[in-house]
């Protein structure tokens, strides 16, 4: 029996928590994390290398490898608690209702096989179908994602590819089965700048087209204020700010979003020196006490050093985890 969720929500993330089991120490990557995505938006997940947001969405899909582990949590995918199916169960949901998009598409894609076979194997693996009509959805997949001359593309391999036409075909086999969430994880990485913005307007093109909801993880804040609805900035395993893109840009909350923020460079400006935040990414085997950006933050007190802070609402969708907001905005 599946729960029911609130209205638009299409996945819902309670308590979750990821660790890594190291010879070093426990690293505690994702920890006590809620999160709400709803049908048809685009979600911007942000933040530092290392900050969890990856191994957030990796969760999801319970593609975390040994030494990883989900300790505890749900994950509600449409009412459905995703921790809870077996590998069977799962695979009619992963790849198919809710499908990835890695950001390096040469190690995505397998050299030995043709894509044209690779896109067919995920087809083949999730719908009752002749070999040769899944053959020919892969060639319409091919088209839709923009791929010029698909038919010959059908056969060849991924090495005779540049890096932008190969993020097509991880684009074209995410779509094939025409899924309701695509999690989009640095899709842009090894990508030129102009190839960058192709991509990326071809997903959101087809997040239009499909009505699907489209989850974009990155460091980029650029792309997520050009792309995004809705952003949900992670620090050091946990979620400290969420709101629409508006008010995340237009109002930041906690102290670590301003610090990036002002650390993007502006045109407008004449600052001879860029802005950073002051320390390092703290470790987590080890994480400190209380809220885990209190060792660089300006504004912390003894309250930050020994209590968590909770992700209140501040105002209607805009929700911050900081002790300076006890409910109301007093920043």
């Amino acid at each position: 029996m599946g729960v029911r969720l609130k209205e638009r929500e299409i996945l819902l993330i309670e308590s979750l928590s990821v660790y890594f089991y190291t010879y070093s120490g426990i690293v505690k990557a994702v920890e006590d994390l809620d999160l709400s995505i709803y049908e048809g938006e685009c979600f911007g997940l942000v933040g530092e290398t290392g900050c969890g947001k990856s191994t957030l969405m990796k969760a999801v899909l319970r593609l975390i490898p040994p030494p990883g582990k989900i300790v505890k949590g749900k994950v509600l995918f449409k009412g459905i608690d995703l921790t809870k199916l077996s590998e069977q169960q799962l695979q009619k949901i992963r790849g198919y209702k809710i499908s990835m998009v890695f950001q390096e598409p040469s190690s995505a894609l397998d050299p030995l096989f043709n894509n044209g076979y690779q896109i067919v194997e995920t087809i083949l693996s999730h719908e009752k179908i002749a070999q040769k009509n899944a053959w020919k959805k892969a060639l319409s997949l091919l088209r839709t994602v923009k791929i010029p001359e698909a038919e010959r593309r059908l056969y060849q391999y991924p090495h005779e590819l540049s890096g932008g036409m190969k993020q097509r075909i991880v684009i074209s086999i995410a779509l094939a089965g025409k899924p309701d969430i695509i999690i989009a994880d640095e899709p842009t990485t090894a990508l030129d700048v102009t190839v960058q913005a192709q991509i990326l307007d071809l997903l959101k093109e087809l997040q239009k087209k499909y009505k699907t909801t489209l989850v974009i993880i990155t460091h980029n804040l650029g792309i997520v204020a050009e792309y995004c609805d809705r952003i949900g900035v992670m620090y050091a395993g946990k979620l400290i700010e969420l709101g629409s893109t508006l008010q995340i840009f237009e109002n930041p909350l906690h102290p670590y979003t301003k610090g990036l923020l002002a650390a993007v460079p502006k045109i407008s400006s004449k600052r001879e020196k860029l802005a950073s935040i002051p320390g390092t990414v703290p470790n987590l085997i080890n994480p400190p006490s209380g809220c885990r950006f209190h060792p660089r933050c300006r504004y912390a007190t003894d309250r930050c050093k020994k209590e968590v802070p909770k992700l209140l609402e501040v105002e209607p969708g805009h929700k911050v985890a900081c002790h300076l907001y006890n409910g109301e905005n007093n920043g």
